[in-house]
């Protein structure tokens, strides 16, 4: 295992909405015997509430500084020593300081989906919030593609089994002595 994860065990599953970060982040924790996070289910037992609810009734800003304090409260469990594999919400990154908290105690993991696989999750759903305008959407993952970019390490997340894309993972240059 690499010195990063030695001292802080976290991968850090990023991506756009829809990319399949909860999906494949739980087969990755169960391929590791590591806990599993998913950032915006914490949130919302934290909340009481969904996400959309959360962005309804009380705005983006708000929901950004729950998911802020949420992702200090896990990375503490990592610095704490205990292995997790914590899928975080599509924006989270967008703020420096989570980006700086995340890129320095664990290993950041971008799954890149192309934007057609997305349209077809993300459509379907609809507790989506910024999910809403087909065209912002789009502008939205381009922005968003520049701070995923700069990720530790990229994998191809096209339409595929959860387990495959999770086996990508387990053959990056992460758990070799």
């Amino acid at each position: 295992m690499i010195l990063k994860l030695k001292r802080t065990p976290g991968i850090f599953l990023v991506g756009f909405m829809g990319s399949g970060k909860s999906t494949v982040g739980r087969v990755l924790a169960d391929e590791l015997g590591w806990g599993f996070f998913d950032l915006d289910d914490e949130i919302e037992a934290g909340a009481g509430a969904k996400i959309g609810e959360i962005f309804d009734t009380q705005g983006e800003a708000l929901f950004r500084e729950m998911e802020a304090a949420t992702l200090a409260k896990r990375v503490r469990a990592v610095q704490s020593g205990r292995p997790q594999v914590i899928a975080l919400g599509g924006g989270a990154l967008m703020r420096d300081e989570n980006f700086e908290l995340v890129s320095n105690n664990g290993v950041i993991v971008w799954l890149d989906a192309p934007i057609e696989l997305i349209e077809k999750r993300v459509f379907a759903e609809s507790h989506r919030p910024l999910a809403r305008d087909a065209e912002k959407l789009r502008e939205l993952f381009e922005m968003r593609r520049t701070r995923y970019a700069q990720a530790d390490y990229r994998i191809d997340a096209p339409e595929e089994d959860a387990l495959v894309t999770a086996q990508k993972i387990l053959a990056l240059p992460l758990f070799t002595p």
